[in-house]
């Protein structure tokens, strides 16, 4: 379904998008003047540690994110600011992201620029008391978004959706 977006979105790829680079500076927080915002929720009923260990081992992504290919792990050990991971998603291989916070357990971001987009994404863990309430947000700007934004934004918003729902079935079984 995201695939079918991007294509009507002037072809500008989603693994560009979502997963970039790290740019000159490191954000810690989407951009709120970005054209494209996206932000979403979800419980998910399972422990904190559990929804956080999915989330950021990210070499195991391609088990339960469905178009997520394969990861690797540039940096070893637990993800930090500074960690870099390469993977490959809907076809495009080789993109690289950088980590640009981690809170353990509580928040992680990463984000860039990547063919003229610049994306941040935020994600934040807070235990609930049904289980982890879930909350992320991305933000993409540059010439590619402006030029249409529209189907950028319901690409994102979907992109996000299922994302989530992809975590809360993997953290829930």
């Amino acid at each position: 379904m995201l695939a079918a977006l991007l294509a009507k979105a002037a072809a500008v790829p989603a693994a560009l998008v979502m997963a970039v680079t790290a740019g000159p500076h490191h954000p810690t927080g989407i951009d709120p003047d970005a054209p494209v915002i996206t932000r979403d929720d979800i419980v998910i009923h399972a422990p904190l540690e559990r929804v956080w260990r999915i989330q950021t081992d990210v070499e195991a992504w391609p088990a339960w994110q469905p178009d997520v290919t394969e990861v690797t792990k540039q940096t070893p050990g637990p993800l930090r600011a500074g960690s870099v991971f390469v993977w490959s998603v809907h076809g495009l291989e080789d993109i690289t992201s950088t980590v640009q916070q981690v809170r353990p357990r509580h928040r992680i971001v990463w984000g860039g620029p990547a063919q003229g987009i610049t994306a941040v994404h935020v994600w934040t863990f807070t235990r609930a008391r049904d289980g982890v309430h879930v909350h992320t947000e991305e933000s993409w700007s540059g010439a590619p978004v402006e030029s249409d934004t529209a189907a950028l934004q319901a690409a994102l918003d979907a992109s996000l959706d299922a994302w989530l729902h992809n975590l809360k079935a993997r953290a829930e079984r």
